[in-house]
C-alpha cells in the first residue's frame, strides 16, 4: 500500500509483531527501537534479516521516546527520507507494579517519561509535516487501565489515564488538520510487558510496613497473569491487537471509533460506551462540537 508508518518500542510484543505485518503488506514502516546496536541488537538483527530475505520497506531506526533529542534526530531521517508518515503507532511503553507509596517521586517520573511524554514527543516531531499534508493518523497505545483502577498498579494507572485524556484534547485539536487520533485500550496480553515490569526499589521500606495480606495479594498477581496467559480460552494472543491496529489504518478517515478494546476487557467496554455521550456533551458545553468531526485541509 506504501504508507509510511512509523512505530515505537518494535524490540518486541506489539511493536514488534505489527511492523512486519504491515511490512508484508507493502508499507514504508520505520521500526525504531533504543539500542538496536547494544541491548537489542538481537531484535533488530532479526528484524533487518526479514527485511532482506523478503524484500521488505523495513527499516530498523535507533530511538528512544525518554530522549527529546533521539526523537528529534530519528524523525529529521524520516521526514528527510520518506517525508510526513501517514500513520505513527505510539506504542512504547512501560507497567510498574507495586505498591504504590513504595514508588519515589523518581520512579514515578520515569513511568510517566516513559508512558506519557514518550507520545508527546514523538508527536511534537512529526506533527508539523502531518498537519501540513492534511491528513494522518496517530495510534496511540493505551490500556484498560486508562479507564479503572485497581490496587499495585497506581503509577501505571496515572500514566494510561493520561494518556487518554492527553488523546482526546488532541483528537479535538487536530480534527480540523485532517490528523485523526485514536487509542487501543488492550486488556492483559501475553507480551512482556508485565514479565518486566519494574518494581519499586523501596529504599526505606514502606512496603514491610503494609499488612502481610497486602504483600501476599501483590505475590499472587504473577501467578494470577500466568494462568490467564496458560488458558487457551482466555483471549491473550498479542495478534488481536496487531489487528485491530491495522483494521483501524485501513479505516476511511472520519469513520474511526475514538477508543478500541481488545481483549480482557473487565467491562471498560460498556463503559465506553456509556460515557461517549457525556464525552460529546461536554463539547458541547464548551461550544466545540465540531472538534469531534474530522476535517480535511488543502496541504499548504
Amino acid at each position: 500500500m506504501n504508507r509510511t508508518i512509523v512505530v515505537t518500542g518494535c524490540s518486541s510484543g506489539f511493536g514488534r509483531q505489527v511492523s512486519e505485518q504491515l511490512a508484508k503488506d507493502v508499507d514504508c514502516v520505520y521500526a525504531t527501537m533504543r539500542a538496536p546496536e547494544t541491548k537489542n541488537a538481537e531484535a533488530a538483527r532479526e528484524l533487518r534479516d526479514l527485511a532482506t530475505a523478503e524484500g521488505l520497506d523495513l527499516h530498523v531506526i535507533e530511538l528512544d521516546v525518554t530522549s527529546t533529542d533521539s526523537v528529534e534526530s530519528a524523525a529529521a531521517h524520516i521526514l528527510e527520507t520518506s517525508g510526513a508518515p501517514d500513520v505513527i503507532i505510539n506504542n512504547a511503553g512501560q507497567m510498574f507494579v507495586g505498591i504504590t507509596e513504595a514508588f519515589s517521586p523518581e520512579e514515578f517520573t520515569r513511568q510517566l517519561d516513559t508512558n506519557v511524554l514518550g507520545i508527546h514527543r514523538m508527536n511534537r516531531a512529526f506533527l508539523p509535516a502531518m498537519r501540513n499534508t492534511g491528513e494522518g493518523l496517530i495510534i496511540n497505545l493505551s490500556s484498560i487501565a486508562g479507564r479503572l483502577s485497581v490496587p499495585f498498579f497506581g503509577v501505571y494507572h496515572a500514566s494510561k489515564w493520561a494518556v487518554e485524556g492527553y488523546s482526546m484534547a488532541l483528537r479535538g485539536e487536530l480534527a480540523s488538520s485532517g490528523v485523526d487520533v485514536v487509542v487501543v485500550e488492550p486488556g492483559p496480553f501475553s507480551t512482556q510487558l508485565f514479565p518486566t515490569s519494574p518494581r519499586p526499589e523501596d529504599i526505606d521500606g514502606r512496603a514491610d510496613t503494609y499488612p502481610t495480606e497486602v504483600g501476599q495479594t501483590f505475590e499472587a498477581l504473577a501467578n494470577a497473569f500466568q494462568a490467564m496467559f496458560e488458558d487457551p480460552d482466555t483471549p491473550t494472543d498479542p495478534q488481536l491487537v496487531v489487528d485491530r491496529i491495522i483494521q483501524l489504518i485501513n479505516m476511511t478517515p472520519g469513520t474511526r471509533p475514538f477508543r478500541s478494546v481488545v481483549g480482557v476487557d473487565i467491562g471498560v467496554g460498556d463503559r465506553n460506551t456509556a460515557v461517549e455521550p457525556f464525552d460529546q456533551a461536554a463539547l458541547a458545553a464548551f461550544g466545540m462540537s465540531e472538534f469531534a468531526t474530522l476535517g480535511t485541509k488543502t496541504a499548504e
